[in-house]
C-alpha cells in the first residue's frame, strides 16, 4: 500500500574506532538528509543514531562533539564492545523506542555502501515494502579469494535452508513494525542477515556499487569473517549435526575396507611387520572424532549462552535524546 504522507527516519551508524572517518562520514550523511528532507522523502526531524561500540579511541568524543554542533545526531554508546550485530540491536532498540520515528536505515560507518541508496530505499518504503534491501551490483572491489569464499558461504546457507539475500549485507532499511518483530527475536547468537527475511513482510532490494574504503582499516578481518559465517551456519541449520551421522557411516565403511585390506594382505604374506596400518585408522578416526565433538560442542555452546539470557549489550550514555 502506498504512502503519501512524509515519514520519519532515522539512520543508525554502528561504529568501532572509527576516528579516521567519522567526521566526513557524518557530514555526508547529514548532507543526504538534508537533500531527503528538501525533496520531502522524509521529515526535518530525522536523524543520526551514531552508535558507539566500545570503541578504545576517541570515537564517543567525536559523537559528543557532533551532537552538539547539530541538533540531528544523536548518540548511544555500550559500556563494552558488544560486536556489531549487537550493535545494531541497540539501534534499532533505541530508535524503536522513539515512537516517533517511522523507519530506520542502517549503514556502516565507513560509507562502503552507497549513501545514495537511501533515497530509493525510502522510495520502495512509500510504496508499500517494510524491508528492503541495499543488494551489491557485483564484488569487483572485492579480492578473488572474498568473491569465491562470500559466493560459495551464500550457496552453502541457500543448501542448508537458510532464507539469505545473495550479495546483501547489513545495508538495509526497515519499517517500524519490521523493526518491532525483529525486537521480538531474543537470540543471543545474532545473524540479522538470516533473521530479517524470516520476518516474511514484503521487501525490495536498491542495487549499488560498493566502494573501496577511504581510511582506517575494516574491523571484519577474516576471524571475524569466519566467526560470523558459522554463526549463520548454526543460528538456522542443524544439518552440521545430521553430517557427523553421515560421517560416521563413512567412517565405518573406512574402517571395513582397511579391515579387508588388512586380512589380504595377511592371507597372501603381504602384510608389513609394524604398525603403520593401526596407527594410520587410528590417526584419522581419532582426528573425525574430534572435528564431529567440536561440532557439538559449538551447538551445545550456543545453548549454553541462550540459556543464560544475559543482556545483549549494556547501555553506558546517551546523548541528543531522552534516555527513556
Amino acid at each position: 500500500m502506498k504512502s503519501t504522507e512524509i515519514k520519519k527516519l532515522a539512520i543508525i551508524v554502528p561504529c568501532y574506532n572509527e576516528e579516521c572517518i567519522l567526521q566526513d562520514s557524518a557530514s555526508t550523511l547529514l548532507a543526504l538528509l538534508a537533500k531527503m528532507t528538501q525533496k520531502q522523502l522524509v521529515t526535518e526531524d530525522s536523524y543520526l543514531l551514531l552508535v558507539n561500540d566500545g570503541s578504545t579511541d576517541s570515537t564517543w568524543d567525536i559523537i559528543q562533539s557532533l551532537s552538539t554542533a547539530d541538533k540531528h545526531v544523536h548518540g548511544v554508546s555500550l559500556a563494552v564492545n558488544a560486536g556489531h550485530q549487537n550493535a545494531l540491536m541497540a539501534g534499532y532498540a533505541t530508535t524503536y523506542a522513539d515512537k516517533s520515528v517511522d523507519m530506520m536505515v542502517c549503514i556502516d560507518a565507513d560509507l562502503q555502501d552507497d549513501e545514495q541508496c537511501i533515497s530509493d530505499m525510502v522510495k520502495n518504503y512509500h510504496s508499500g515494502h517494510d524491508v528492503v534491501y541495499g543488494v551489491r551490483a557485483s564484488r569487483n572491489t572485492d579480492t578473488l579469494w572474498k568473491r569465491t569464499t562470500a559466493k560459495g558461504f551464500y550457496k552453502l546457507m541457500q543448501r542448508l535452508g537458510v532464507k539469505t539475500v545473495y550479495n546483501s549485507a547489513d545495508f538495509r532499511l526497515l519499517s517500524r513494525r519490521a523493526v518491532g518483530q525483529l525486537l521480538r527475536y531474543n537470540e543471543r547468537n545474532l545473524y540479522l542477515r538470516g533473521i530479517i527475511p524470516m520476518l516474511g513482510y514484503d521487501s525490495a532490494t536498491v542495487k549499488y556499487d560498493r566502494r573501496p574504503r577511504t581510511a582506517g582499516e575494516t574491523h571484519y578481518g577474516l576471524t571475524r569473517m569466519v566467526s560470523l559465517a558459522f554463526d549463520g551456519i548454526t543460528s538456522f541449520s542443524s544439518s552440521l549435526i545430521h553430517a557427523i551421522l553421515f560421517m560416521g557411516g563413512v567412517f565405518l565403511i573406512i574402517s571395513i575396507g582397511i579391515l579387508a585390506w588388512v586380512l589380504w594382505a595377511w592371507y597372501s604374506d603381504h602384510a608389513v611387520p609394524g604398525w603403520s596400518s593401526l596407527m594410520v585408522s587410528v590417526w584419522f578416526c581419532t582426528g573425525c572424532l574430534l572435528i564431529a565433538l567440536g561440532i557439538v560442542g559449538e551447538y551445545i555452546g550456543k545453548i549454553y549462552k541462550e540459556v543464560k539470557n544475559r543482556p545483549r549489550y549494556n547501555i553506558d550514555e546517551y546523548i541528543g535524546m531522552d534516555e527513556e
